[in-house]
């Protein structure tokens, strides 16, 4: 069985109101990871994501460009071991 890791990311620019958190999570999904997607007051979008590293490393890739009309201007990133907290992924209000 591969090992599960833990992604967090906040995600800095214009990522409120352009789809990010729903398109963040089609893309997920997509990938068979687990976790969740919030806004931030700042702004910005914090990212949980549990699964394989190979796939959350594409996920991480994806925050980088995100959907068509955010403009990322950087990703803050850190890597633990997963904590088995989430069965799908979701959006958080």
């Amino acid at each position: 069985m591969t090992e599960q890791e833990r992604l967090e990311a906040t995600v800095h620019g214009i990522v409120q109101g352009v789809f990010f958190r729903y398109s963040t999570q089609i893309e997920a999904e997509r990938l068979g990871l687990t976790g969740a997607v919030r806004n931030l007051d700042d702004g910005s979008v914090h990212v949980v994501a549990e699964g394989r590293r190979d796939r959350l490393e594409r996920l991480l890739g994806w925050l980088g460009r995100g959907p068509e009309l955010a403009v990322v201007e950087r990703v803050d990133a850190t890597w633990s071991e997963s904590a088995g907290s989430f069965t799908s992924f979701r959006i958080v209000r």
